[in-house]
């Protein structure tokens, strides 16, 4: 128990299409924990699922005077509530966030996600915090009540490699364009971007399309080419057989929407807002379709992440391969791994060979087309054209790729990184990293060096 009794403000934030049963069990441990430090707790105690029941509690707190405020990253959540409170609230803020087994379920709470969204967001507006990513019960939680943020911000440092081959790279970026489809999701500054910033970095151009577009032409897609889709996907993937066949033809059919407009745009790559809309309004997944889009080169990124697409681009140039933006979605300090994850969208050349990669649904949307299987081992680049902290810099990391199980359903890995996990873990949050990374398999950081030399770029080496 502390010595000082503080009143802590805390606020625990959920959203409803993960494991709410899980979710509420994990919030129990954490108020119990929270308990035994011996300070005045003040908040609802129960998971906030909206704005509504969020400022509610906003407003109770802040009727009890806090000393500090604690958000409780219970599962994967945007960064607008997170940046509400931090607006209204100028005591120390802190956020505990929560992981979860590796069973080769779902992900039933995303949690690390939400912390990583919400350290970029609160980097962009230069609001510092302390953070704890552990299990109820694990030491070290009065670390969150101190006065001083434990967020060191990373410095980017100039780029010594040389520039001549780096110019190859960025002339190969210039003149291509990207395809978005629909606007970023609300609280997430990960995939904000400034079309004119970006044609002045890399000479890539930014074309801005309704969602309702790419829904018009996947639904006047001929019923022919989706039943000579479906055979071709039969050749790569099990089990197609065994999801809803209706939401099947409409997944595939936005593959060919996607490859209607490449073909008449000369797209490079889309970034694309892929849910909720592609689930609630249209009624099948764009996951898939990415995962093979991806495959042929030409590269799909989701929630409309043009910086994403950006990076994929270029990842894909200095590594002549399919590339793969993924979420880190856990860091384990005891195993020494990481975890990287999408929802099922990795080019199946990326699937390992022991394991056959199936069809599946979202995990939280429940509809086709994903696949499933883990990444192959293998030595492995991650790399991000970054905009934390509102500086632009090249993000890289390398690691190596484990032969494990799978970890969560979709398409995930289990990397070994050059640093200790618990380091990793560290700069990753301190560095304001945005959510999503680019990976392609083998070593491409000096090349990656080298592009940014030439293009003028500091570098973060996680």
């Amino acid at each position: 128990m502390s010595d000082e009794t503080l009143t802590i403000g805390v606020l625990p934030l959920g959203r409803p299409t993960f494991d709410i049963g899980f979710a509420e069990e994990m919030l129990s441990g954490m108020l119990e924990d929270l308990g035994a430090c011996g300070h005045r707790l003040v908040g609802p105690g129960t998971l906030l699922m909206d704005a509504a029941s969020t400022e509610a509690a906003m407003a109770q707190i802040e009727a009890a005077q806090p000393d500090r405020i604690l958000i409780l990253q219970v599962t994967f959540t945007d960064a607008a509530m997170t940046c509400r409170i931090a607006e209204v609230f100028d005591q120390p803020l802190a956020i505990w966030a929560v992981p979860e087994p590796r069973l080769g379920g779902r992900l039933r709470l995303n949690a690390f996600c939400g912390l990583n969204l919400a350290s970029h967001a609160l980097g962009l507006r230069g609001r510092l915090f302390s953070w704890r990513y552990a299990a109820p019960g694990s030491p070290g939680r009065e670390n969150l009540f101190g006065e001083t943020p434990m967020v060191s911000p990373l410095v980017a440092q100039a780029s010594q490699a040389d520039p001549a081959s780096g110019k190859a790279l960025l002339d190969r970026l210039r003149g291509k364009s990207i395809a978005r489809i629909g606007a970023h999701p609300d609280g997430f500054d990960t995939c904000a971007y400034d079309s004119g910033r970006l044609a002045a970095l890399t000479g890539l151009t930014v074309t801005g399309f309704d969602l309702s577009e790419l829904f018009s032409r996947a639904h006047a897609a001929p019923a022919a080419a989706a039943g000579d889709l479906r055979c071709a996907v039969e050749g790569t993937v099990s089990g197609l057989d065994e999801v809803d066949q209706g939401e099947l033809d409409r997944s595939l059919r936005l593959k060919l929407a996607l490859d209607g407009m490449k073909a008449e745009g000369g797209f490079d790559a889309f970034a694309i807002r892929c849910w909720p809309e592609t689930f609630t309004d249209y009624g099948g997944a764009v996951c898939g379709p990415a995962s093979m889009m991806g495959e042929a080169r030409v590269p799909c990124a989701c929630e409309a992440d043009v910086y994403g697409a950006a990076t994929q681009l270029l990842l894909q140039a200095a590594s002549d391969q399919p590339v793969f933006l993924v979420d880190l979605v856990d860091m384990d300090a005891a195993d020494n791994t990481g975890v990287v994850w999408h929802c099922g969208q990795a080019p199946v050349s990326m699937a390992d060979p022991d394991a056959a990669a199936r069809a599946t649904l979202h995990t939280n949307r429940k509809m086709p087309l994903l696949f499933e299987f883990p990444l192959k081992p293998g030595t492995v680049t991650f790399t991000r054209l970054s905009q934390a902290h509102g500086r632009q810099s090249l993000v890289i990391a390398r690691g190596e790729m484990l032969k494990r199980e799978m970890a969560f359903t979709g398409t995930s890995g289990v990397v070994h990184f050059e640093r200790p996990a618990e380091e990793m873990l560290g700069r990753v949050i301190d560095s304001g990293l945005e959510h999503h990374m680019a990976l392609a398999y083998g070593d491409h950081v000096a090349a990656l060096e080298s592009f940014a030399a030439a293009a003028g770029l500091p570098v973060v080496h996680l």
